[in-house]
């Protein structure tokens, strides 16, 4: 019971914090909290913005999975934003340059931008195992190095189309159809693997001698080495498969709608990825419910302008939901931890009474 309280009060903490927040700034601006998120449910029902809502959450859900992976190993990958963005490059410009049976393409193209995903997080591994050097540090550096390479292969393997330039279109072959919704959108058909990549960290943490090393290495390196733990190993897999994760976000919109990568590709999911794990609390299902509260707030705060409400009120409810997170973490930390010392104080009081009662009868 106090496991699921510990997980569940933070992340609910901190969205009422944020939207009381909001709800002041909204005040403050002249406008009505109530009929702002009123209008914001609303739009869910409209058009296609149920499915896209889920489009985007998949994507989410890849870069915030990626996150959680490094959170485990107390390692935090920051260049998710990089790493994913150039996957998505190369896997299209591959896609769009080999010819395959279908089925076997699109496959051909998840595992290349899996391999480059990993690949480019590896250098960050290599670096802080065999060098010292801070995650934090070299993956700042190789995002910014990402958008260089990006910007050069896309002009170089792609081709100009209208105002914007983009790798070649990957053939019939190498798409993966959706699931239609009728005149409510299509889901893309890669959100089923976005699923698939959850139950695979579910039973990869919970269920697997690598999963438990994993979360001890994170909990105390020095132990879990004293325990017969490589932590140079455990630091390079879990940066490795984190970048490989990190590699497939991009993938459901190119396989799924766009078909290319192009220079206006979406950015910040590698960032937005972090705050979503924070709230999910690493965990499957919370990172779920979190991708799926981002990309409601993101989908949603299109119709804002409608009712002379700005959307960037949205990004102070997201920004203000990841400063309070933290906070509600460590609140609740304190708290359980206080609650616990509590219970062996009093069981060790109880213990001691009739100690202490036997000592005296044996005096008399």
């Amino acid at each position: 019971m106090n496991t699921w309280r510990a997980r569940l009060l933070p992340p609910a903490l901190a969205i009422v914090f944020a939207a009381v927040l909001c709800s002041v700034v909204l005040l403050v601006s002249g406008a009505n909290p109530l009929a702002t998120l009123a209008e914001m449910i609303a739009q869910v029902a409209r058009g296609t913005t149920a499915v896209d809502i889920v489009n985007t959450a998949g994507a989410y859900y890849l870069v915030a999975i990626a996150a959680a992976i490094g959170f485990q190993m107390n390692l935090l990958n920051i260049g998710i934003e990089g790493q994913y963005k150039l996957a998505a490059c190369v896997a299209s410009i591959v896609g769009g340059a080999i010819s395959l049976p279908f089925g076997l393409h699109a496959v051909v193209i998840v595992v290349v931008g899996a391999v480059v995903g990993a690949a480019w997080s590896g250098i960050a591994a290599l670096l802080k195992v065999y060098r010292g050097v801070s995650e934090v540090i070299s993956t700042i550096m190789l995002n910014m190095l990402a958008i260089g390479v990006v910007a050069y292969l896309v002009p170089t393997f792609g081709e100009l189309r209208g105002n914007t330039q983009g790798t070649k279109i990957i053939p019939d072959s190498g798409q993966v159809p959706g699931i239609p919704f009728g005149g409510a959108g299509t889901m893309f058909g890669l959100v089923l693997l976005a699923a698939a990549v959850g139950v695979g960290y579910a039973v990869l943490i919970d269920r697997t001698r690598y999963g438990f090393e994993l979360r001890a290495s994170g909990l105390s390196s020095t132990a879990a080495t004293a325990g017969g733990v490589n932590s140079k190993r455990m630091v390079m897999s879990a940066m490795l498969i984190s970048g490989a994760v990190a590699g497939l976000a991009g993938l459901p919109e190119i396989l799924g709608r766009d078909h290319t990568f192009t220079l206006n590709f979406p950015t910040g999911y590698g960032f937005a990825g972090l705050a979503i794990a924070l709230l999910g609390r690493n965990h499957p299902i919370g990172v779920a419910f979190g991708a799926l509260l981002w990309s409601f707030l993101d989908k949603s705060s299109l119709t804002l302008d409608n009712i002379g409400v700005p959307k960037e009120i949205v990004t102070i409810l997201q920004g203000a939901i990841v400063l309070s997170v933290v906070v509600a973490y460590e609140l609740v930390r304190r708290r359980e931890l206080a609650a616990e010392q509590r219970r062996v104080g009093r069981a060790l009081g109880t213990a001691a009474a009739p100690a202490a009662a036997g000592t005296g009868g044996e005096r008399a």
